[in-house]
């Protein structure tokens, strides 16, 4: 595997853990509201190899005892399902950030994760704004971690225009019977189209209303605003 980046310290990318956090280069998704759009569209030379990222992980085990790899999309990388049971066999905690839509390596990752989240991003029939073709692959993710009885969230982050109330009735049927699903502020920023760095986040009280919805579907809903 290869790396676009390694963040040392992190309090909120793995939940109830201090971690470090590995960027994995490339995706296949165009979402035009992604922050880490330039390791999607504009990443190149150097990365960090697999053997440089285990090496600083191992020296930072006094400060950390999990690793989150996020993306991009860690999906499409080869050889991350094996990655993966190399950290377990050195002892770390893994997290795994998914868009789910490729299901098979999902499935050969599990049994080595402490943890998966993965984004629900819109209703279905949105997701060709999104750059995706089909959403099989998503459908059978979903449908293979609500057999899990833990270790998993669903999650959206909350974008105008690609979210509201009617979105989230399509996402809660989609998600029915899941165990968590997470709620995420959209903050504006360096995105991928320059136009969603002037959209205005919803408030607060807009997404508990979401949250409200969801609750009629999943067992867990959490809102990080």
């Amino acid at each position: 595997m290869k790396f676009s980046g390694l963040q040392k310290t992190s309090l909120v990318d793995f939940p109830h853990r201090i971690c470090s956090v590995l960027f994995t280069p490339g995706c296949n998704l165009r979402c035009p509201f992604c922050h880490n759009w330039r390791i999607v569209l504009d990443h190149h030379p150097p990365y960090l190899s697999e053997d440089d990222a285990v090496r600083i992980l191992q020296s930072r085990k006094k400060y950390i005892d999990s690793v989150a790899i996020t993306g991009g999309e860690p999906t499409i990388q080869k050889g991350l399902p094996e990655f993966i049971s190399r950290l377990k066999d050195l002892g770390f905690l893994v997290k795994l950030d998914s868009n789910g839509l490729n299901p098979g390596v999902v499935k050969k990752c599990l049994d080595n994760l402490d943890y998966i989240a993965v984004d629900v991003k819109t209703s279905l029939d949105q997701y060709s704004r999104l750059g995706a073709s089909d959403t099989a692959g998503l459908r059978k993710t979903i449908s293979m971690l609500k057999k899990n009885d833990d270790g998993y969230e669903f999650r959206c982050t909350v974008v105008p225009g690609f979210v509201d109330e009617d979105t989230i009735e399509e996402i809660g049927k989609l998600v029915k019977g899941a165990r968590r699903f997470a709620f995420q502020q959209y903050v504006p920023g360096d995105t991928m189209d320059p136009a969603m760095r002037e959209v205005k986040p919803f408030p607060r009280e807009r997404i508990e209303g979401m949250a409200e919805i969801m609750r009629s579907y999943v067992e867990e809903v959490l809102i990080r605003v």
